[in-house]
Formats: structure tokens, sequence, C-alpha cells
């Protein structure tokens, strides 16, 4: 529609009139309660009066003053209930505006007509909001609507009102001392922009649409779907919900310890899994669908966290689950403190007085959990220290605030603190002791000798892929006598269907007769190393044919080798010296491989800071490694952007952690990096000779200019290999000139490289796939058909449950979402459950890597599959039975 002419205040004249509606109201209610003797009452009657007046005057002041009456309606354990029932006005009883108003509105804010959008309309609202008020309607297609209208003349009362607090607050900042601490015009100054905000109801509909995808297969939440054709700046339209008002929640039709819980989980989900939180979570902003699930709505007030906050948050909360206070202040300081450094540098004495903040709520006072009263508390030391919370947690504060009061009006008996430990328990990398316990009872009575075994190795042996696993260690590392085929067997003699395949090498299963047969004979020939043998052309040949009868080969002894021969060769190549990685993507352990890699994420998900993922890490390699997200097309402007001082991109094509591929992506990216100057190394260390005879590349039909291989091509030996372009491996290639050999010429070495045991073995492995092509497709087929298995036997228990599998490969990550990015993928994952289930899946004779990608190899045969299918339905059923999932 033509837009009309809104004639609008001028600011001055808006806050001026805010300034004489401030001062009237105060006098007015604080003249009726002298005049009424209300300081006089005894307490049980005056609260109520109390409540009553500032209900009054927080209705008059306007939309500012109505959310803090909605916080104070949540508060039933802080507040007397007849106090609350007269702020709960505030979820449902507040004045709409005039329909012409309305009509004025609706025509200048949809793209078309009333009539011409929808069917049918209802003038008079359903709901009204302190900010807006929402009507029925129907559109043409027959589909119910909900139409949320911003009021007329909010907008300008909350830029007035929020102007004139802000200044007020200012005023108290410089002339009363004591309120100095707070710093309270630095934090309504970042809120301020939230709170006029939430008159847009464009960026209100993109908050709605990423809260919709978070819980998109939630089992007990949902978030009503937008109309974005239809919305405005003033107007939203979404999809109508029939249903039980939150403050019915006695009506909803599920008991209400259940919806409690289920609300306190929903909360939590968003603080600690999106990192995107709704700030006014009261029951007016919350309905119960028929099924019983709770409908979120109202997403004007929306509060972010990004991946460094959920980081610090998370290690923040257990640190105090577990006791460590002297961890946990640290950890508080670097969390929730404006300036950290300022507390650390300034009041060394802090630390004790924190600690004890955080006994008294976090071990002392749990069972009365009040997240006001561990804020206020915090806050209240830190003023005594010249310091502040920060504004995120402040809203993060009142969000919690609202919500747990809300939760404990639903359900006055629930435990708030216990709840919250059932429901980070789920997702903690930590075996709680009752687990702990069980498990050794369990798989020590199935396998004593191995648990044995490996608690006498740690006298000398440090095994940090195994025995000793960085950052999720395993509590019951599985000790195998041998292996053949697809079938480990441990010291005790338990045989166990194995789903590893050694993380990669084994494609063919263990003690496959070509691989065993070529290493017996290179070892009768001698084990030639550092010198060359035809087992070492042999393997060379087949590799360069695979990728290109051009293509030249390095071969060295590990991925990790690998990788780091190929960013040397780049930066020798090209002149350059900086990286650019994807975030998520493993390429070993080596400084500049490890950033952003493994569980460590930073900065914007589209313009990733660089986070090193291990103590020791070189700071300066972290912090020039140019980070970017998978997918994504703004990591294609940021390449061009960085392009004159970056050697190469590296990344999985295929990142295993997914277990899928961009073709899309990685041919734009090509494109790209060709046209900058900008080499493209392929990480196929894991997909190599594994997904395809050569790699993920011929399933894309992109070509990089440099491919790290490694596993498979060892066959189950250690090796690895660089295959690419020959102007680039050629670099690697001696002059014969010691002096250019220095300015020209990238050294790569290797005393093991190429040795005849290992080239033998990968030779024969590699004939032997080239020969019997149908086992990539036998492959492909099995691991298909095994995925379709198990998430069908999680559906039909109704656990949410993801399975991602294609060509071998597959992950199991128990998750109502779907998430895109790995940050994500890691953040909302059910730890303790996936972890639980490869000590569940060993009472079936299932092994499979405790929180790691699975593998098949040619040696897993149909019934193999089916018992691992039949395994794995009965340990969800286990694991149902024994709590792991919520309901």
């Amino acid at each position: 529609m033509p837009q009309s002419v809104v004639r609008r205040p001028r600011p001055v004249v808006q806050a001026a009139v805010e300034a004489g509606r401030l001062v009237w109201w105060t006098a007015y209610y604080l003249v009726r309660w002298i005049a009424e003797g209300g300081h006089r009452r005894g307490r049980a009657e005056r609260l109520p009066r109390l409540a009553e007046l500032l209900r009054g005057y927080l209705m008059r002041m306007g939309p500012l003053y109505m959310k803090a009456g909605q916080v104070l309606g949540t508060q039933s354990g802080l507040l007397p209930k007849t106090a609350t029932e007269e702020f709960r006005a505030f979820f449902s009883e507040l004045p709409p505006m005039p329909e012409a108003d309305l009509r004025r509105i609706l025509d200048r804010e949809l793209p078309v007509a009333v009539d011409e959008a929808f069917v049918s309309f209802e003038w008079q609202p359903v709901a009204v909001g302190s900010v807006a008020q929402v009507h029925w309607a129907l559109l043409r297609g027959g589909a119910e609507v909900a139409v949320k209208v911003v009021k007329s003349g909010v907008r300008e009362r909350l830029e007035a009102s929020s102007w004139l607090v802000e200044k007020l607050l200012a005023a108290g900042h410089a002339l009363v001392p004591a309120l100095r601490g707070y710093d309270l015009p630095g934090h309504f100054a970042e809120l301020r922009p939230l709170l006029v905000g939430q008159c847009d109801m464009r960026q209100e509909a993109k908050w709605q649409a990423e809260f919709s995808l978070n819980f998109r297969e939630h089992p007990f939440l949902r978030v009503p779907q937008v109309h974005d054709t239809l919305c405005g700046d003033g107007v939203l339209v979404m999809e109508y919900v029939h249903g039980t008002r939150g403050q019915d929640a006695a009506l909803a039709g599920n008991p209400r310890p259940i919806l409690a819980r289920r609300l306190q989980d929903a909360f939590y989900s968003m603080v600690f899994f999106h990192g995107l939180f709704h700030v006014d979570p009261h029951p007016g902003n919350v309905m119960f669908d028929p099924e019983g699930r709770i409908v979120l709505l109202d997403f004007g007030l929306v509060g972010r966290l990004s991946a460094d906050d959920k980081w610090r948050l998370t290690a923040f909360y257990y640190a105090c689950i577990r006791r460590q206070w002297d961890v946990a202040v640290r950890r508080f300081v670097r969390a929730f403190v404006a300036r950290p450094e300022r507390l650390e540098h300034d009041h060394p004495g802090h630390a004790e007085a924190l600690a004890d903040v955080l006994r008294k709520h976090f071990e002392v006072e749990t069972s009365r959990w009040s997240t006001m009263a561990f804020f206020d508390d915090a806050t209240r030391l830190l003023r005594d220290h010249g310091c502040r919370i920060s504004t995120r947690f402040s809203l993060l504060a009142l969000s919690l605030l609202t919500g747990e009061g809300f939760v404990s009006q639903t359900d006055p008996g629930i435990d708030l603190f216990r709840n919250a430990q059932k429901f980070t328990d789920r997702f903690s990398p930590y075996l709680s002791a009752e687990l702990r316990e069980r498990f050794e009872r369990e798989i020590g009575g199935l396998s004593p000798r191995s648990l044995a075994a490996g608690r006498d190795a740690r006298r000398h042996l440090v095994a940090p892929t195994h025995l000793d696993r960085y950052v999720l260690p395993s509590a019951f590392p599985l000790i195998v006598e041998g292996a053949t085929g697809s079938r480990l067997t441990d010291l005790d003699g338990n045989e166990y269907i194995d789903l590893s395949c050694g993380y990669g090498p084994h494609i063919l299963g263990y003690a496959h007769p070509t691989a065993v047969q070529a290493t017996q004979a290179a070892m009768t020939m001698g084990a030639v190393n550092a010198l060359g043998n035809p087992a070492e052309f042999r393997l060379a040949k087949l590799i360069a044919c695979a990728f290109g009868r051009d293509s030249k080969v390095v071969l060295s002894n590990s991925g990790t080798e690998a990788v780091q021969m190929a960013l040397r060769l780049a930066r020798a190549r090209t002149g350059r010296q900086r990286v650019a990685k994807f975030e998520g993507h493993y390429h070993g352990f080596s400084d500049q491989s490890l950033v952003s890699s493994l569980f460590r994420y930073s900065g914007d998900p589209r313009r990733p800071d660089p986070v090193g993922n291990s103590a020791g890490m070189q700071r300066s390699v972290v912090a020039d490694t140019l980070v970017l997200q998978y997918g994504d097309r703004a990591s294609l402007d940021r390449v061009v952007e960085h392009a004159g001082s970056l050697a190469c991109v590296i990344l999985e094509p295929m990142p295993v952690a997914m277990a899928d591929f961009d073709a899309a992506f990685l041919a734009e990216l090509r494109e790209v990096c060709s046209r900058e100057g900008v080499l493209v190394v392929y990480d196929e260390v894991v997909t190599g000779f594994r997904v395809h005879f050569g790699g993920a590349q011929h399933l894309a039909g992109v070509e990089p200019d440099l491919t790290c291989l490694g596993k498979v091509i060892g066959g189950g030996l250690p090796c690895g290999a660089v295959v690419g372009r020959p102007d680039v491996v050629e670099v690697a290639r001696t002059t014969g000139d010691p002096f250019m050999d220095l300015d020209s010429r990238a050294f790569l070495g290797g005393t093991m490289s190429g040795n005849s045991v290992t080239a033998a073995a990968g030779a024969a492995v590699l004939e032997h796939l080239r020969t019997h092509p149908d086992i990539y497709r036998d492959l492909h087929r099995k691991t298909e058909w095994l995925s379709r298995e198990l998430e069908a036997h999680a559906a039909d228990r109704s656990i949410p449950c993801k399975v991602k599998g294609t060509r071998s490969i597959f992950s199991i990550t128990f998750d109502h979402a779907a998430p895109r990015l790995v940050r994500d993928r890691l953040s909302g994952s059910n730890f303790k459950a996936n972890l639980a289930l490869s000590y569940y899946m060993r009472k079936y004779g299932v092994y499979l890597p405790e929180l790691h990608t699975m593998m098949l190899s040619a040696a897993h045969s149909d019934d193999d599959l089916k018992n691992v299918s039949q395994a794995f339905a009965h340990s969800i059923e286990d694991m149902a039975d024994d709590g792991f999932f919520v309901t």
C-alpha cells in the first residue's frame, strides 16, 4: 500500500511530556499512599495495597514500565500471592489501541489492503500486550493466522521513556556515590536499543524464524511459523495456535510438575545450546497447545550469547557443580564481569569473597535456589570492588529470573536447582558417580582383565588417542588381544563387532589377506627405509593415477605430517604466509591444524575468530589463521578480502563430523581461489580411498591443488601422502644447487616415509580396491541401510536422534535439532547419552568409539549389520528406561 504520512511528536516535545507524566503520576500515587496511611499499616495489609497502587502507576506510565510489572507478576517466590495476582494483569488485561488507529496502521504496513490479504479479520484483539496487540485472521488458502500490530504511539513512548530514564540514571550516578558501583548508565545505554527495538516487527520476524529453526523438531516445544510476505515494520503475521494461556497451566492437559520441568528445560536449551534466549518468558508470552506442547511467543526482547560466552558459562557451571571453587571464581570473572582484567589486577582479594558467594548458592542453599539472590550477592560483591556484571549476562539474569518465576508458579514444589542439574547432567562431559559405578560393575564384570591391563599400562604409557583421550577421556577403554575381519577380541575373550575401523585405515577389515601377505613379504625382504624401493614406487604411482596421471606424490608417515607438508609447499610456492581453514575441520594435531577444530569456537558464526584447542599452541600461529565457515558464501568474500596474504585454504571437502559435502560451495571456492591465486588444499586423510577410489573430490567433481591422504593408503600401517599439481609438489624436489634449494625449495623430511613395509601394504590394498570397485557400492548400500534402521529404532521410541551416514562413514547424535554448523552440533548434543551408548552396546557385542565418527569396512556382513541394528534397539530401550532422554 502507498505509504501515508505519519506525524509524530518531535523528540524534545515527547520527552518533555514523558517527564511531566513521570512527575505527575509519581506525585499522585505517592500522595494517595500517604493519604491512605499505607505506611502505617501492618505488612499483611500494606503489601497488597502497595501492589495495587504500583500496578496502577506502572500501567499509566506506559510500555517501558509495564515490563517491570510483568516481571513482578512471575515472582510468587518473592512476593505474596495477592501481590503477584495484581501484577499478573500485565499478562493479558492491558488496553488495546482505538480501532481507527489499528485500521490506519494496517493500511500503512500491509503490502495489500486488509480485505485482499485476509478472507476474514477479527477487529477485536485476542491478546493485548504492553507493546503490541494480536488479532485473529484467515488467509485465502484457509490458514488461520495471528496478526501482531504495534500499538499506536508505543515507539514514541518507548523512545521518550528510555531517554528520560537514561538521564535520570546519569543524574543519580553523578549525585549519589552509592549508586556509582552499579554503573547503571552504562547498563542502560546497552539495554536501550533492545527496549526500543521491540517495535521492529521485521527484526522480530527474523528472531522468531531463528527460534523456530532451533526448536524445529523439539519433542515438547514449538514456535509458530512466520508469513514473511505479509510482515511490515509494525506488523507481524504468523501461524495461529489454539491453546491454553500460560497463566492457566492447570488447564493445559499435562500435570503441573511435567510442565514446569519442561519449561525450565526449554529455557536452559536456549541459553546453553542455542545462545539465543527469550528475555521476557512470562506467562503472557507462553501457551500450551492441545497436545500439551509449550508454544513460545513474542520475540521482541531477545538476548544472544556468543560461542565464547556459552563456553565460559558452561565451564563456570560445571566447576561449581564439581565444587572446584578456585576454578569457578576464575571462570566467573572471565564469564560475567565487565572488564575482568581490572578486577584481577586491582583487587586480588576478591577471590575468597567470591568463592564464599558461590559456595552459598551452589552448595549450601541449593534447595532454595534463586537466580535473583545469586546475582544480587554477586553484584553487591563486584560493586564493592568497583566492578559490575556485563550487560549480556544482566539480560540472561532477567530472563532466568522471569522464567524461573513462571516455572515456580506452574509447580510451586519444583526444586529448580535439582532439575537444572538433571538437565545439565544429560549434556555433561563428565560421567556421574552413579553412572560410573554402574559401568564399573557391568563392564568390569565383562572385561576385568582388560580394565586391569589399562590401569597397569598407565604407570608407563600416556596414550592420548585411547587410554588418555584428550578432553573427552574414555572411562572404560577397550584393550584388544586380536582383530580379524569385522571383529575385535579383548583380553577377556569377549568378541565385538567393530564400528571404528581403527578410525579409518581398515577399509577391507582387520588382518585382510591382501595386506597381511604384502606386509610379511616386505618384512622378509628387509623392511627398507630411507632408501628407494619398488613398493614405494608402486604406491606413489597408484595414488598419482587415482588423481590424474600428471599428479605428483610425496609420502609421509601420517595424516598430520601430510598436512604440515602441504602447508609448507603452499607457502613456498606462493611466497605468502597465512593459511585459511574452516571451523570444525580437523587436520591433525599440529598448531595450525588445531585452530578452531575440535571443541572451542569463537566469534560470529559467519566471521569466526581463531581459537586454540590445546594448551601449548603457539599463539602467533593461532592469531594469524583465517577461520571460515563451510557452506557459507560469506566465507568466499573473506577469501577475496585476505587473498593478498593467503598461501592456501585447507578444508575437508566432506567434513567427517557432518558426513556430507556441498558440491556447489566447493566449486565456488575453487573458482574464487583460482582467480585470486590462492591454493586449495583438500584434507582427505579420512575420506581418501574410503568414500571413493581417490576421494570425496571425485564425488563432488571439484579438483584441488593439493590433497592430503592417510589412513587407508597405509594398508593398516602408519602412512600419509600429499598428491597434486606437479608445479606445486615439485617445490619439494631439489634443484641440484644448495643455494637455490634454500631460497626456493621446501624441505620435507621423514626417515620412515615410503618405507617398504608400509608401502607394500598400502599398494596391495589400493590395488585390491582398484580392481574391486563394487566394494564402494556395497559400502554405500550398507551405510544407508544401517542409518535408516538406527533412525527408525529411535523414532519408534520417540527418542530425538539423528543418524548421518554415507559411503561407510556415519555418526549418531541424540539431539532434537538439525544443526548446520559444527559448533551448533556440539553444543546441543546429549553427550551423556552418546557416551553411554557405547557402553550399553558392549553388552550386546558391539564396539563403537565414544563420541566419535563410526565406520564400516568391506568385512562387515549383512548379518553383522542386523546384529548392530538390534544391539542399538536394545541399548536405547535400556537407556530410555534409565532416564537418559527428555520426556
